[in-house]
């Protein structure tokens, strides 16, 4: 069966964390939930990378870097550092994507990611129209995936 791989990236994984008395923010974490959920059904894929595992490291907050961290287990693909991974950093680097941003969505298009999650709408704008990787935010890629069953 033909799976459908998602990447989400830190500030994705850390919304249920966020002011959940915002709208748009409950939104996105029941959204980004749902997403895990079909995760842990094995209905999509998740790709995890050394950009996760670095930033989660740092968290200043170890009881959610370890909620986090559960994620790393269930990937279906890894990814490390390499030199093509740099480059494409670099790459988007070039389009104004600040540097994490861009080595995140480098490791999603490393590992042949459908969809890249995130919640930041700068990031959003900037890579809207980007043809490597779909890049949305959670209520878009829960809708994508929802479509990409039906068909």
């Amino acid at each position: 069966m033909l799976i459908m791989l998602i990447y989400l990236d830190t500030c994705c994984f850390n919304r249920p964390f966020d002011d959940q008395t915002q709208t748009r923010i409950r939104f996105e974490t029941e959204a980004k939930l749902e997403l895990q959920q079909r995760i842990r059904e094995k209905k999509i894929g998740l790709a995890w990378s050394y950009r996760l595992d670095f930033e989660n490291k740092h968290h200043p907050f170890p009881e959610r870097a370890a909620s986090i961290l559960f994620w790393r287990n269930l990937a279906e693909v890894r990814i490390g550092e390499t030199e093509q991974v740099l480059e494409q950093g670099r790459a988007l680097r070039r389009l104004g994507i600040k540097p994490f941003d861009a080595l995140h969505v480098a490791c999603a298009i490393a590992a042949r990611s459908d969809l890249f999650v995130t919640t930041d709408d700068a990031l959003l704008r900037k890579l809207r129209a980007f043809q490597k990787v779909a890049v949305l935010s959670p209520g878009e890629a829960l809708a994508k995936v929802e479509v990409w069953y039906e068909n």
